[in-house]
């Protein structure tokens, strides 16, 4: 399938593809930058504010000039497809790499932990974010913010993969293919999904909604706050507090 690009577009790849053209080249990556905005904010939500928007963006600038390197025009993927994944991915690769969530807020992340597990004994149910605000004196907002950036970090560690693409196994070495998930892999994400759906279904209406709005449609909070008809801070409040109900459920069940 041929992509449909306007005569400009087709000129400058012609020109990056044959001859690496720098001002082809400096056109594709002008053009392509929104891609690069998009992540950065998609990402940067569930990020604590000392981490730079900047740097996001110059490691978001590093998998699109990638994806410029590497894309592949005889396949049958449009490059806005592929160019997301190497953005994607490049800006996730370097906050693995970096320590970005503060000490203070990992030693704050333990001790709401510490806490949400006494509060449990003491109350025998469920504990909410306003039982553990009250409890350590804290803001709910602030409790909310902690444990959803602790998440993410979370996320980060347990998804890194190794550089190479091959498992030990005694003295030889197994190839994956990183394209087909094992039967055991299909299985335990299809109860994983099974759990978070029931779990979503106990959260409020706008709740709901938002986190639809967010990973199912994928837009902006901006844009999600113009849809409902309110402010984008009122958005970010509704889905890190979606997030923390997920989060404590999630971590319950042992998902």
């Amino acid at each position: 399938m041929v992509q449909a690009f306007t005569e400009e577009e087709q000129v400058c790849w012609q020109k990056w593809i044959q001859e690496r053209d720098i001002n082809a080249g400096n056109f594709l990556v002008q053009k392509y930058m929104p891609l690069v905005s998009y992540h950065v904010q998609r990402i940067a939500v569930s990020l604590p504010k000392n981490v730079s928007r900047d740097d996001l963006r110059s490691l978001g600038l590093f998998g699109l000039y990638d994806a410029l390197e590497k894309f592949d025009h005889s396949r049958d993927l449009k490059f806005d497809t592929y160019a997301s994944f190497r953005v994607r991915g490049a800006i996730i690769d370097g906050l693995r790499k970096e320590d970005w969530l503060p000490r203070n807020t990992r030693e704050k992340a333990k001790k709401i932990d510490s806490t949400i597990q006494i509060l449990e004994q003491r109350l025998g149910g469920i504990v909410t974010v306003s039982d553990i605000a009250k409890e350590l004196d804290m803001d709910v907002e602030e409790i909310q913010t902690i444990m959803n950036e602790q998440f993410f970090a979370n996320i980060l560690s347990m998804d890194e993969q190794p550089s190479d693409q091959e498992d030990r196994e005694g003295t030889s070495f197994i190839l994956k293919d990183e394209k087909v998930d094992l039967p055991e892999e299909i299985l335990v994400k299809n109860e994983q999904i099974a759990e978070l759906s029931l779990l979503i279904e106990d959260l409020s209406e706008k709740e709901q909604l938002v986190i639809s709005l967010f990973y199912k449609e994928e837009l902006t909070l901006t844009e999600i706050g113009q849809v409902m008809k309110l402010s984008t801070s009122r958005i970010s409040q509704i889905h890190s507090k979606a997030l923390f109900k997920l989060r404590h459920s999630l971590l319950k069940i042992n998902i």
